[in-house]
């Protein structure tokens, strides 16, 4: 929770397009029956399990690819979603709008020399709501999407 709190305001960066991101989701892992993590070590999880500030890129739906940043020490699975950034709302529309697709999994998102990254560029929430999770079927009533509602430059 403490990382998903700490990307509202950052500003991700993709193929010349940049925006500071408003909502995300955190995923806890095992005990998460909602976080992909929960079934364990897959081909697709794997990159959950490794080391934090990486890429996790996948296929919602047959149609949407949703873009995650892990969260965990290596070995301890766990990711936050990037639900909306200003301007662009819906995991699946952001990544179209960035150009984000799977071919960015487990790429390094806090490398200068990334396609894919996440930059501190001054911005903090004025305020932060949290609410239960969306459009999920398991643990949906868990408080763990935080929302910036307003963003002010940072002092």
């Amino acid at each position: 929770m403490t990382v998903a709190r700490a990307l509202l305001g950052k500003v991700l960066v993709h193929g010349g397009v940049a925006a500071p991101i408003t909502e995300v989701e955190a995923y806890l892992g095992l005990s998460d029956k909602a976080a992909h993590a929960s079934r364990g070590i897959t081909p697709r999880t794997k990159v959950i399990y490794g080391p934090p500030g990486h890429a996790y890129v996948y296929l919602i739906y047959g149609i949407h690819e949703c873009l995650n940043i892990t969260a965990e020490p290596e070995g301890t699975p766990g990711c936050v979603l990037i639900r909306s950034v200003t301007a662009v709302s819906g995991p699946g529309r952001l990544t179209r709008h960035f150009g984000i697709t799977r071919a960015h999994n487990a790429v390094p998102v806090f490398l200068a020399q990334s396609p894919l990254q996440i930059h501190d560029h001054g911005w903090r929430p004025a305020d932060i709501q949290v609410t239960p999770r969306i459009g999920i079927r398991h643990c949906a009533d868990w408080p763990l999407r935080f929302v910036a509602t307003h963003l002010l430059p940072s002092d």
